[in-house]
Parts: structure tokens; sequence; C-alpha cells
């Protein structure tokens, strides 16, 4: 036999031996990678006022939104001590789905991590896409009604179709293409767009600190019927007293209904508290060792602080009575009611004051879109690098230093999702029932940390990891449970469960369609999955 000649290449195992991705990842950026993909902004337009939520809760009596929010964070401790350990363990691009295909070998995890993380965060984008269009209306029927702007038809945005679409989309897309063309700025742009938003709620809390209830209760007696006769719960007028009045109390000691808070912990959860896998999925490309041992829990407890925080300075100037009566007021079917921001933004006094609050409320909205796109395309980039995704989507353009493939799909079909929410749906809850696969996923993640602190840790982090996980199956097994109780309330129809299902098989298949187009050319792919990937 011949020796093999010099330009003769052996196949490798993975596409290549590097991801070509540069390290831009400061310790500050990680952290607003993670504040952001814990997506305070919209929970706080969703949960605090909004016509989504309003429509969702059948009962408020005992729901203490403080107390909930602790319980949530409680529940997802278990989630911040994995992601941190095994981030540090698997530091490559990916994250959990390089520690999930690893331990659970690559047909189950490729197909797990494509699904309940990949695809699903393609539904939450084109949830916030949406989002943002509410947050924009909002800015300006607020602004038009408390200060006299001429803004009142940017309320367009409120309804279903064009405008929605065109607004959302072209945000969408001018963050798309500044991650493609300047990948170092599109993190800059996560962390200026955290930041300022972080900003802004300290600056919404003092001013409704400072306004005080007396403020409050002026702003209340000021807006007037929200939805005429629509307004079943408060006969046409949305006065503070008929507000207030339509809170009962739950009868139970200091007025809490546990059973109630856990009831709502499908949109704590679906919104903030297990979302800590950004900068993991970042790992790779973080500068440094600060930002891998502490991105985790560091975001988890500051957004944590904020997130709760905000309900507390809500109760408190505005009393438990009128917030929870604003959530079972049928006045918000057609509008989108007060929320925390709109409310700071109306007793402000001061139209500059108003205007950085509500920037800061789209901002928010914004900062999760941004973030999305990067650890979307993370994703893709490791799933393709081991052969699971076609290996095009592993390109990064030697020009920008971007993955470019990936992120062009992400915006081909969260556009298309945009599309078909603003246009069919009305409402952003037509996708919000997909989340569920994520709930399931992290159970799965769960798992992992079981299997990888059994087989290769020992003493007390083998002890902790695998408590971890252990509780961690049970935690989102619980969620899921209450997402599939509470269809109604959770938004799973026909549409989220054929996307659900339909993005599940496609996983599986594509997984098998790989392994049999590789096999053919000599290649059995299921040995990518016995190693770590490149960095």
């Amino acid at each position: 036999m011949g020796a093999a000649q010099p330009d003769e290449k052996k196949p490798t195992v993975f596409v290549r031996e590097s991801t070509g991705l540069v390290k831009n990842v400061s310790f500050i950026d990680s952290i607003a990678l993670n504040f952001s993909n814990m997506s305070v902004g919209p929970l706080l337009t969703t949960i605090a006022g909004s016509s989504a939520a309003t429509l969702l809760f059948a009962n408020v009596a005992g729901l203490n939104l403080v107390v909930a929010s602790m319980i949530a964070f409680g529940l997802s401790i278990p989630q911040i001590v994995i992601y941190t350990m095994m981030s540090r363990r698997y530091p490559r691009a990916g994250g959990d789905y390089v520690w999930l295909s690893r331990n659970f070998g690559g047909f189950a995890g490729s197909t797990l991590s494509f699904w309940g993380y990949t695809m699903e965060t393609l539904a939450f984008i084109a949830l916030v896409v949406i989002l943002l269009d509410y947050s924009i209306g909002g800015v300006g029927a607020e602004m038009g009604f408390a200060y006299g702007f001429p803004t009142a038809s940017w309320t367009v945005l409120f309804g279903a179709g064009f405008w929605q679409f065109v607004v959302g989309g072209l945000a969408f897309t001018i963050v798309i293409a500044l991650n493609i063309l300047k990948p170092k700025a599109g993190y800059k742009f996560v962390t200026v767009l955290a930041v300022f938003g972080a900003v802004t709620l300290v600056i919404a809390i003092a001013v409704l600190l400072v306004g005080g209830h007396s403020a409050l209760v002026n702003y209340a007696n000021g807006t007037g019927p929200y939805a005429g006769a629509n307004n079943i719960a408060l006969n046409g007028t949305s006065s503070y007293t008929a507000v207030s009045s339509t809170y009962q109390s739950s009868g139970m000691p200091f007025d809490l209904n546990f059973g109630n808070m856990l009831y709502i912990m499908p949109v704590m959860f679906a919104f903030v508290y297990p979302w800590l896998n950004a900068g993991p999925a970042v790992a790779s490309e973080m500068k440094g060792s600060r930002a891998l041992k502490w991105n985790v829990p560091v975001s988890a407890i500051i957004t944590f602080v904020f997130a709760t925080s905000t309900f507390a300075v809500l109760y408190y100037v505005g009393g438990l009575p009128y917030i929870n009566g604003l959530f079972h007021d049928y006045a918000y079917q057609s509008t989108i009611g007060p929320n925390f921001f709109s409310m700071a933004m109306g007793i402000a006094n001061n139209p500059w004051v108003a205007w950085v609050i509500g920037l800061g409320w789209v901002a928010l909205q914004f900062a999760v879109i941004a973030y999305a796109v990067i650890i979307f395309s993370r994703y893709m980039l490791a799933q393709s690098l081991d052969r699971f995704l076609p290996s095009r989507l592993s390109y990064v353009s030697p020009r920008f230093g971007s993955p470019m493939v990936a992120m062009l799909i992400d915006w081909v079909i969260t556009i298309a999702l945009v599309g078909v929410t603003a246009y069919y749906y009305g409402t952003i809850f037509g996708i919000f029932g997909a989340i569920i696969a994520s709930m399931v996923y992290f159970m799965f993640v769960g798992l992992a940390a079981v299997v990888h602190a059994v087989r290769k840790e020992s003493g007390l982090s083998k002890g902790l990891l695998s408590l971890a996980g252990f509780l961690n199956v049970l935690v989102f097994g619980y969620v899921a449970y209450l997402f599939l109780a509470n269809p109604g309330f959770t938004g799973l129809n026909n549409v989220t469960y054929a996307y659900s299902i339909g993005t599940l098989v496609a996983g599986a298949l594509i997984y098998l369609t790989s392994s049999w187009y590789h096999k053919k050319r000599g290649m059995d792919i299921s040995i990518n999955y016995k190693e770590l990937p490149p960095e």
C-alpha cells in the first residue's frame, strides 16, 4: 500500500476543529445576556395589568405576586445550581445542548435540544416581537393621554394585522442585520439595552414611590372606561374605588392563597426564572473565568430583585385590591390596560421622565429579541458542528465573524411566525403555549445533570449536582403539568400542540436522516457525542 499523499485529508469527527467564533463576551455582557433572557420587561408587560393577563385570571383572591415571585425563585434554585456547575464543565457554544447530547447520546440529546430550546426560541422571539408592538403602542397611548402628545395613532399596534407585522418585523430585521455585520456590536447592543432598561426600572420605581398612593389614585380616576360595554366587571368605570371593590379577599391568613400562586407559576416560569442558559450558551466566547463562574447566579439574583421589587412597589403604592382588581377586570378585552410602566409614566408629572420610562419599557422587550438572536444561532452552530444539522449552518463568515447562515434561517422562520401570529391570532398567547416544550426540556436538563454527576463527579459536587438535578425534574414536571391542566390559561391550543409535536418529530427525523446520510459516506456521527465539540 502506498503512503498517503500530503493533500489527502482524513474525515474529521466534527465539521471543523474550531467554532470560528471570537471571545467577545465580557462579564457584564454575560450578565446582560442572562438578564435579557430572564425577560422581566415582557413579564411586567404581560402580568402587571395588561390585556393578556386580565383575561386569564379566573380568580385572583389571595394572589400576591411578591410571594409568588419568591416561590418561583425558590423553585428555580436547582436550575441555578445546575447551570452554574455544568457550564463550567462544558464551556462550549450551545451550553445545555452539549451536556445533554454528551450524557444521553446524539439521538436523544439532539432531538430534545432542537425541540425544547432551538425551535421553542423561535416561537418565543415571535411572542416578544408582538410584545414589542404592544409596548410601543402602550407608550404612545400613555403619552397621548397623560401629556397630550400626538401619539394616539400608535395604538394601532394593539390590534393584529399589518402594522404589528411591519413594525415588529422591521425591529427584528435590524437586530439580525446588526448581529451578522457586527457580532461584537450585537453583544454590546444587548448590554446597552439591558442596562438602560434596568436603570429605567429604578426610575419607574422611584417615580411610583415619590408620587405615592394619592398620585396613583388620581391616575386611576382619570383613565376613564377602557372598553365601554365590554367592561362587565366595572360597569364602564375604571375609577380606583370601582376597580378595588371587585377584589374579594380569600379569607385565608394574610390573604395568601397558595393554590392561586402556584396556578400562576407557568407565567413566572415562561418568562423569568428558569431562563439561565444564555450565558452558558456562549461560554466559549467569554473573556476570563469570572464570567463563566458567576454569570448565572449573579444574573438570577439581579432579576429576582427587580421582578419582586416592582411587584412590591405596585402593591405598596396601589394596594393589593386595586392591582389584583385590574387583573380581574374584563375592561382590557379590546385594549391594553395600566401596567407597571404605564402607571409610572402617568404619574411622573413630567413628559421627559415619562418618555425615559417608556423608552425603557420598549428597550426591555428589544433586549430579549437581541439576546435570543445571538443564542439561537449558537445552538444551531453547535448542532451543525456535530453534524446533526447540515454543516452549512456552522458557517462563520471570515469577514464578519458571525454565524451568518444560522441567523438568516432564524430571520426567515421567525418572521413567518410573527406574521402568522399578527394576522391570525390577534393575541400573543396564540404561541405562548409552545413554551411547554422548554418546561419538559428542563426536566431532561436535570436528568442530564444527575447522569453526569453519577458518572464523573465525586464527593460534595456529586451529591449537590445529583440533588439539584432530581429536584429540577420534580419542579419542571409540576410546571409542565400546570401548563397541560390549564390550557385556557397557558395558551395551549391545536396550533401550539401541532407546533410542539411537529418540532419534536422533526428533531428525531433530522438526526436519523443525518445519521443515514453520513453512514453512507463512511462516518458514524454517534462518535461525535463521545467527546466535547471544538471551542
